[in-house]
């Protein structure tokens, strides 16, 4: 979660402030073109800024059957076509 908050705090404002809406609109939509699952419990928002590709790795925590929670845990501009293993690693760890 700290890193995930460190690549936020990195960005520039405007992008930040879309990176967090598009965060927003994932709790009222299930439209993949921004919260796409890549593996079984790891899930990335996917945020287009330009020509910058953000994403923010996370999890679903439903242990509370009335409210899931998204955890969001790492954050990176994405530079090639699949998400890298190491980053993906990162996430499960």
């Amino acid at each position: 979660m700290e890193d995930a908050r460190q690549f936020l705090f990195q960005l520039e404002d405007k992008i930040r402030r879309k990176v967090i809406s598009k965060i927003d609109l994932a709790t009222y939509t299930r439209d993949p073109s921004v919260f796409k699952k890549l593996q079984s419990d790891i899930w990335e928002f996917r945020i287009r800024f330009g020509r910058s590709q953000i994403r923010v790795l996370a999890f679903w925590d439903k242990r509370n059957k009335k409210q899931t929670l998204v955890i969001a845990r790492h954050g990176f501009i994405k530079d090639q076509q699949k998400p890298p293993k190491k980053k993906l690693k990162r996430q499960s760890g």
